[in-house]
């Protein structure tokens, strides 16, 4: 009995690619070697080719100049407006018309006792006045008149002793004074007193014009003939003690 052929069958076996790959990278590098050891300038002139074929030339873009708008002037002056024209103000008249105060005539003379008056007898102020004798005017025939000069201040007050003690002692009074409004007769003595510019010390005030009477001298005023007439005179009497 014939035993029966064995058939092989020839399959071929595919090569794996990647192999053939390796191979050809393989091939590839040797030549590669064996050109750099044959001829080397012309491997460089390749590979400069191949280089500047795949070189990439990168340009910088130019920078864009920044446009700056202009800012708006803030202080800018506007419109002028329209010019505002005040109305006129008128003040109303008052009811009742304010009184004014009276000038405070110069004091005529200071005292002159050593302690509590000045030493020197001062000028007089006294303005005009009308007469106070007999008979004054076109008709009359006394001495009464016009007075033309002050009266003239000759003796004042000498007796300190007289003004009393203040409260708080004499230290209270020291650089105060008083002025006392007097009437000076033709025959130069005082016939009126009254406190014109008071003290801080009534008392003291009151003596002053009780010693007008007795000490204080004047040269009469007189009138445009020369005749002695009657004349008020201002007079300030300091303290000093």
């Amino acid at each position: 009995m014939a035993e029966p052929a064995t058939n092989f069958s020839a399959t071929k076996k595919r090569l794996n690619p990647w192999l053939i790959v390796l191979i050809l990278l393989i091939h590839l590098g040797i030549l590669y070697v064996l050109a750099r050891m044959l001829a080397p300038t012309a491997v460089a002139d390749v590979e400069r080719t191949v280089v500047s074929a795949f070189t990439v030339t990168v340009t910088t873009p130019e920078e864009e100049t920044p446009v700056t708008e202009p800012e708006p002037d803030e202080g800018a002056q506007g419109d002028p407006g329209q010019e505002a024209v005040p109305q006129p103000v008128t003040a109303p008249t008052p009811r009742r018309q304010v009184k004014e105060d009276q000038p405070v005539p110069r004091a005529a003379s200071t005292g002159s006792a050593t302690t509590s008056g000045a030493t020197q007898s001062g000028e007089g102020t006294g303005a005009e006045g009308s007469g106070v004798g007999t008979g004054s005017g076109r008709g009359g025939s006394g001495q009464g008149g016009v007075a033309a000069t002050e009266p003239v201040l000759i003796r004042s007050i000498t007796d300190s002793r007289a003004f009393p003690i203040p409260p708080g002692g004499r230290q209270a009074r020291i650089g105060k004074s008083v002025i006392v409004r007097l009437v000076v007769s033709p025959e130069g003595r005082v016939t009126s007193c009254s406190i014109y510019r008071a003290s801080p010390f009534p008392e003291t005030d009151a003596v002053v014009c009780q010693l007008s009477y007795e000490q204080i001298r004047f040269e009469p005023a007189r009138d445009a003939q020369g005749n002695p007439v009657s004349a008020p005179f201002y007079y300030r009497q300091r303290f000093f003690n």
